[in-house]
This record gives structure tokens, sequence and C-alpha cells, in this order.
């Protein structure tokens, strides 16, 4: 069994087409990285991998359960999402009452956007300091939510994307609009969660190969919403395969584990 599995899929709104023959197989452990440029279908991907969504066509079956015959609800709190783009907790309920980093975590163990106290004991508690340890950030647990950077509340809501222990943490451009020791920090706890919890599958969503974590043990190249290459990491980025996704050419280099890319100038 595959943490997801898309056969022949197709999502498409009002005569759009955001995804076209997607074919796609995730096992238990992997740590897959989706590249692609501004409108290729990485986030609506990602939207059906998270259960957020049904494809229009095609079958997506996610941690065994497939689509369209399951409660998305319960299927939804075996996933753990952090994107970017979507607040999943009431952030200005949270500044208003000076909910510190602790309290903003333990909101992941009833998946709530305000915390419910009579759902949190002991153990909920020292999950949630456990996890802010793993992110790297333990010194936040009683910072007001309100005054953390940008970078340490995106550390934050990756450790309340895991206090509900879920089978596969999907991070949609988890990087986004963070300065670059903010981005290296979130990088850093991404990759040391991949190498302390070996059954955590995660899935990474970005634009840029320099935010692609060293961890990553698959790619998958996306461009105008089909897949346009796939497979285990070292043979998916190269430059020809990059420069394609793109659409210029690109020179690719890596440094310990790390991926680069520029454009090859004439």
């Amino acid at each position: 069994m595959h943490v997801l599995e898309l056969e022949g899929v197709g999502v498409r709104v009002v005569g759009k087409t955001l995804l076209d023959g997607i074919d796609w197989q995730v096992a238990y452990g992997d740590h897959w990285v989706i590249l692609g440029p501004n409108g290729a279908g990485k986030t609506t991907l990602l939207s059906l991998a998270g259960a957020v969504r049904h494809p229009s066509e095609g079958t997506v079956s996610v941690l065994g359960h497939r689509l369209g015959r399951i409660d998305l609800r319960e299927l939804r709190r075996h996933i753990g999402l952090v994107a970017a783009s979507q607040r999943l907790i009431d952030e200005e309920l949270m500044e208003q009452e000076g909910a510190t980093a602790h309290t903003v975590v333990l909101t992941g163990h009833t998946g709530t956007s305000v915390p419910l106290w009579d759902k949190y004991g002991d153990a909920e508690r020292e999950r949630a300091t456990r996890l802010l340890a793993d992110l790297g950030c333990k010194d936040l647990a009683e910072r007001p939510f309100r005054v953390c950077s940008q970078g340490e509340r995106a550390r934050v809501r990756v450790a309340r994307a895991l206090m509900a222990e879920p089978a596969v943490l999907l991070l949609d451009e988890p990087f986004a609009g963070l300065d670059l020791p903010a981005r290296e920090d979130l990088i850093t706890a991404v990759e040391h969660l991949a190498e302390t919890r070996p059954v955590l599958t995660t899935v990474t969503v970005t634009h840029h190969l320099e935010e692609v974590p060293a961890t990553t043990t698959h790619a998958l190249l996306m461009r105008d919403a089909r897949v346009l290459a796939a497979g285990p990491v070292s043979e998916v980025l190269t430059p020809d395969n990059l420069s394609d996704c793109f659409g210029r050419p690109l020179a690719v280099d890596r440094l310990d584990g790390r991926w680069y890319a520029r454009a090859v100038r004439p």
C-alpha cells in the first residue's frame, strides 16, 4: 500500500484544465519535492494528496482510501498540512488573546482554529513542547505568537501539523516570504524530521531548487498541468529536465546534498 496513489487523474474547473493525466505513487518513508513554474498544477496536486478536493477523472487513493469512498474530514485527521497561502488557525484571534507558540501547537491536537483547553492534558502539553524542540524553536514556547517572526511562525505551524501524529506531512510553499536565515532554519528543521522520523512521509511544493532539503529522496517536475518527470531525485533534477520544466537553459549544481540552479547565459 502506498501513502498516495494517483492513476489517470485530471482536474477541470469551468473548462480550465488544472491537472491532466497524472500518474503518481508515493511510498511510506519517501520525501518528495514537487517543482514547476507558476500555474503548473503543483498546489492542485497537493490538494488531492491532502484530501481537500476530488479529481474530475481518474482515481486518487490516500493512505489506502480512495477519494469518493471515505469521509474526507476523517481522512484529513491523518494528514499534516502546512500551506503558506492558507491559515489553518485563527491567527488574528491568537494575536488578540496573546496566545503563545506552545498554545498554537496544542491546537493541532484537536484540529481547531482556537484552543480547546479541556482537551489538553499533560501528555499533549509535553508533546507540544517536544515538537517545538524538534523544530529548533523550543525557546519560543512561552513567546506570544504575535511577536514571532515570519520564519518562527513557519516552524511553529509545522510543529502544529505534527501534533496529530500524521502519516504524511504536506508542505505547500513553506518557504514563501522567508529571508535567507529563516529559510535555512526551516530547511534544517525539515531535514531533521526526515532523519529522526523514518516512517514519516513528506511532500514539499516549491518554486526554487535552492529550497529542496538535502533529505529529499524523490522529485516530481510539473509543467502545463502534466507531470514532466518523476522518480529518484538524482535522476529527475538534471539540467535537461529542469531546463524543459522552466522553459530556459539552466545549469544545475549540487553541494552537500543541496541543489542550485542558474540560467545559462549566451
